[in-house]
Formats: structure tokens, C-alpha cells, sequence
């Protein structure tokens, strides 16, 4: 597997810097504002943009992660998920406008699975989605308010989000597979 790298860490700061700003102004402001992170680098993306904004405008916006593995398509050809913590407010999210963080917008079924548990949490006022990269490849037809990078990929191709609280660098980098091991995993990358 090769691969090369297509955002470095300032690269990334300055895409999560611009999604910020463009979460306030299409929020008019922060009031009601509630990031919320799909596990792991979207919640981890989440808390980078919710401190953005709190530094620019000066409140505390919340920052939540959700698990969604037990709402996934894919639960039977993939036991293996373990779910992630859920951190959600116990008073929900009812009348506040939602931002769903995730690191890669691939097929879209994420996604799906997301809004199917953030239903769990109540009923805001209206959800957005935020990635750090869209890969394009849609199934379903979601698409992304805000974009850090839109990265056309084939594929057989993996997008690699790395963080510096989990991987110890910030960077995104895209792996081309090998043909030969396409049937014998699941290249793709995140969905």
C-alpha cells in the first residue's frame, strides 16, 4: 500500500478554522449551537471546532459524542465494532441546531446512522453536517454543509484522517490498495 499525504496539520487547522467561521455565520452566532462528534476523529474535529468558535465568539458551545454503531447497516457483516461512549446531554437537544461532525463523508450511511440515533437524543431545530474531507461516492443522498476538503477518490482508495490526540500527528493521507487484497478486506475507508 502506497501512500501520500493531501492535508498536513496547518492545513488542517485552517480548513477546521474556516468550517467554524462558516458554522457562525450561517448559525447567526452561537446560541443553540450543538456540535456533535460521530466517534472517533469526528468527536475529536468536534471539540477543535466547538473551541474555534467559543474563542471567536467569546460562549461556551457544547461539543457531544455519539455512538451510532448499534444503528449501522452493516452491524451483520461487521460484528466486530465495539460501540463508543455516547456523551449527550440528559436534558437532549430539543430546539437547538445540531452540527454532526465526521472526519470522512464517503457512502453517506454513516451519516444516516447518525440522524437515526440523534432521534434518540430529541428533536432539534435542524441538523447540519460538517466533514473534515468528502470523498464523494454517495449511496444515499446526503451531502455535507460544511467541507474542510473535497478529495475525489476511486474506491479501491483509503482516506486516512490521523489526529494528534490518537494518532500523535495531524494529517490526511490517501493509500492506494493493492487490486489483488480489494476482495480480501474492506479498503474503502470511512463510510
Amino acid at each position: 500500500m502506497t501512500a501520500r499525504t493531501v492535508l498536513e496539520g496547518a492545513e488542517i487547522a485552517r480548513a477546521l478554522t474556516r468550517i467554524s467561521h462558516e458554522i457562525v455565520e450561517a448559525n447567526k452566532g452561537a446560541d443553540d449551537l450543538v456540535l456533535v462528534g460521530i466517534p472517533t476523529r469526528g468527536s475529536l474535529l468536534a471539540r477543535r471546532i466547538a473551541e474555534n468558535i467559543s474563542r471567536f465568539e467569546g460562549v461556551e458551545v457544547p461539543a457531544y459524542q455519539l455512538d451510532i454503531t448499534m444503528y449501522r447497516d452493516d452491524l451483520a457483516h461487521n460484528p466486530t465494532r465495539s460501540p463508543q461512549p455516547t456523551d449527550m446531554p440528559v436534558e437532549g437537544i430539543d430546539g437547538a441546531t445540531v452540527v454532526l461532525v465526521d472526519d470522512v463523508l464517503f457512502s453517506g450511511r454513516t451519516v444516516r446512522a447518525a440522524l437515526d440515533a440523534l432521534n434518540d437524543h430529541g428533536r432539534p431545530r435542524a441538523v447540519r453536517l460538517a466533514a473534515l474531507v468528502d470523498r464523494g461516492h454517495r449511496e444515499l443522498p446526503i451531502r455535507a454543509d460544511y467541507i474542510g476538503k473535497n478529495l475525489p477518490s476511486a474506491k479501491h482508495e483509503r482516506i486516512q484522517v490521523r489526529l494528534e490526540e490518537v494518532d500523535g500527528i495531524d494529517e490526511v493521507a490517501i493509500s492506494t490498495v493493492d487490486e489483488a487484497a480489494i476482495g480480501a478486506a474492506d479498503p474503502v475507508g470511512a463510510a
